[in-house]
């Protein structure tokens, strides 16, 4: 049995005391507390690599990756695959399945994968690699009994007929996959109607789609005016500040995502992003061309992003964890509770990370 003392942030709210826990917690008691800061655990649904390491390349980089995540302080996350060929995308799903089969205590629980591509525009790839591929659901039903997918970026104008389309989102909604539009170029009434026929959410809210303008207001418009729930990456280069507000006060359930690459936590230099090659310089990651590439952001750095730009810490703390993890129907851990997995994090007072618990047992921290 393991006791931390602090100003801990339950389900209920915040109480200075001490929380008592082995895999999972078993009490929280009101008492003399601390100076520490101890929170849930981190849930990040949309992850392509750190600590060197893309998911692309397999189970031992996507096991690197869960490693360096969880010294951050997050300790679920799906994940993420990028636009490629075919067997790159059959190898990297049976990359994480592996990963997921063979995991450390040191390591962020693996819950699956998102699939990000090959199912969206080519108008809109972002910083994905050009090889998108046609409305396919026997194609995705293939993918999907390779390793469990978890949530799945679509484009409403992706190319295909709308019949193939619609049987994707048919596969989707039998297994339970949480359906996200993004790397969209598409017009608002399209978005919109995908939303009111029940699509659950956005990918990176207002990066990789079509723009929000009075008199057309595109993919971002619909999602702003219809959707409940939208991740958005809160590294403050990819949204402005006020944008984001735009996005908190228009969805309820907007929650934090790292969007993270290879180059997380490593110094400035070249990594890989897929087929591609990106550069870290300063805080940013981005193609030969300066187009961002997915962000060098890790979990401890979007919460205190949040908070700098106003956010009550409880609120920031709801976007990074309670949040995502109840969009995924996870009601195991996200908060911290009597019964709920041991996933915590301790911070000291400017939020800095000083200790995580993945399901109790203690990981190592930078």
């Amino acid at each position: 049995m393991t006791v931390l003392d602090g100003r801990i942030l339950t389900a209920s709210g915040w109480v200075d005391g001490a929380v008592s826990f082995g895999a999972t917690v078993e009490a929280v008691t009101s008492g003399r507390g601390g100076d520490a800061v101890i929170l849930p655990g981190f849930v990040d649904l949309h992850n392509h690599g750190g600590g060197g390491a893309d998911v692309m390349e397999g189970a031992a980089a996507v096991r690197t990756m869960a490693r360096l995540h969880a010294r951050h302080g997050t300790t679920s996350l799906l994940a993420t695959t990028m636009t490629a060929p075919e067997a790159e995308i059959r190898a990297a799903l049976a990359g994480v399945a592996g990963a997921m089969a063979a995991q450390h205590d040191d390591e962020a629980r693996l819950l699956g994968v998102h699939l990000e591509g090959p199912f969206i525009s080519p108008r809109k790839l972002g910083a994905q690699p050009p090889a998108t591929a046609d409305a396919d659901p026997a194609l995705f039903e293939e993918y999907c009994r390779l390793a469990p997918i978890r949530v799945v970026t679509f484009a409403p104008d992706m190319t295909g007929d709308p019949e193939a389309i619609a049987g994707m989102l048919g596969v989707a909604r039998r297994r339970g996959i949480r359906v996200q539009i993004g790397h969209s170029d598409g017009d608002y009434e399209a978005a919109a109607a995908w939303f009111e026929a029940g699509i659950d959410g956005a990918t990176h809210l207002f990066n990789a789609m079509s723009a929000l303008h009075h008199r057309k207001p595109g993919v971002a418009g619909a999602v702003l005016a219809h959707a409940l729930h939208a991740e958005l990456i809160p590294d403050l280069l990819h949204v402005h500040p006020g944008a984001i507000r735009v996005g908190l006060r228009a969805i309820p359930a907007l929650h934090a995502v790292t969007d993270a690459t290879a180059a997380a936590g490593m110094p400035e230099g070249t990594y890989h992003l897929g087929r591609h090659e990106v550069r870290k310089c300063g805080s940013g990651v981005r193609l030969a061309d300066g187009t961002l590439a997915g962000s060098a952001l890790t979990m401890d750095a979007a919460l205190r992003n949040l908070v700098s730009i106003g956010l009550d810490l409880a609120d920031a703390a709801a976007r990074v964890a309670t949040l995502p993890a109840a969009y995924l129907g996870l009601d195991d851990r996200g908060v911290i509770a009597p019964g709920k997995r041991a996933d915590l994090v301790v911070l000291s007072p400017d939020l800095r990370v000083r200790r995580v618990f993945v399901g109790g047992v203690a990981v190592p921290c930078p």
